[in-house]
């Protein structure tokens, strides 16, 4: 079990040469990235957008929880969140 109440877990594991970060949303989903060693406020920063736009994607009354995450949008969001803070 978790033994923390932040969101933002930091590096969990390390792989190849790369870091795997963690955010825990409130409603227990988990948001993973596999990055080269970016700086932790950057990816904190990544995954704070990334969490507004789930946010606002969960409020949707056609979007059923707990599924795959289909919308276009969201995708596009999210990619240019990437690029803004990753790249």
């Amino acid at each position: 079990s978790w033994t923390t109440n932040n969101m933002y877990l930091r590096v969990v594991d390390k792989v190849n040469h790369q870091q795997v970060s963690t955010f825990l949303t409130a409603g227990n989903v988990k948001f993973m990235l596999l990055h080269g060693g970016k700086g932790e406020e950057v990816v904190k920063n990544f995954f704070n957008e990334v969490y507004g736009y789930f946010v606002k994607l969960s409020m949707n009354p056609f979007y059923k929880y707990d599924t795959p995450i289909a919308s276009k949008a969201f995708d596009a969001r999210v990619r240019a969140a990437a690029r803004a803070y990753l790249s």
